[in-house]
């Protein structure tokens, strides 16, 4: 039988981009104001994603109890409606597109550990979500994934490759079961 042993997992590579005290500042700020449910002013919420680094678009909600790991490495276009409880674990930089929605719960991991290692390291990779992306419900997108124009993540998927544009998707690890079609307003 093999044994790890746990003074291997060491990570000490990766930095998250800011000093220790921002750090700090931001663990307390994310806290009292995002994952709170009781705070539900989503102006306040954008000012202080903007004085710790984040570019937001205009238009842009954020309901309650939003978990974000580092706002500096995170942009929000126009109109972007981020749902309660959603997770932003941005290791690496997330960008969001114009009038994109990230539904209740949904989940941007932007790390993982390769398990095939010993030292169980971890690995990071950026995502990108393109204009009118719909991330569904407690739906999951990967590190390193795209989600391109219009594409629909639905409701418990998990998006482990790139998403289509116009295309929604299903499933774990998420399909293609058809074309979206966008009919303008009347």
């Amino acid at each position: 039988m093999t044994v790890t042993r746990l003074d291997r997992y060491n990570n000490d590579w990766y930095k998250p981009g800011r000093n220790r005290a921002v750090l700090f500042c931001w663990y307390f700020i994310n806290v009292l104001f995002f994952i709170n449910p009781l705070n539900p002013s989503s102006s306040l919420k954008i000012f202080l994603l903007k004085m710790f680094g984040a570019r937001i678009g205009t238009g842009v909600r954020i309901k309650p109890a939003v978990n974000i790991k580092y706002p500096w490495k995170l942009t929000l276009g126009d109109y972007v409606w981020v749902g309660e409880h959603v997770w932003i674990d941005n290791l690496e930089v997330i960008s969001i597109g114009n009038h994109a929605c990230l539904s209740q719960g949904a989940m941007l991991l932007t790390g993982n550990h390769d398990y095939k290692k010993e030292d169980f390291g971890l690995i990071t990779e950026s995502i990108t979500i393109e204009q009118g992306v719909w991330i569904g419900a407690h739906a999951i997108v990967c590190p390193g994934v795209t989600c391109k124009s219009h594409s629909v993540l639905a409701v418990n998927s998990v998006a482990t490759h790139h998403l289509d544009a116009n295309t929604i998707y299903q499933g774990n690890p998420a399909v293609a079961i058809r074309k979206r079609e966008i009919k303008p307003v009347s």
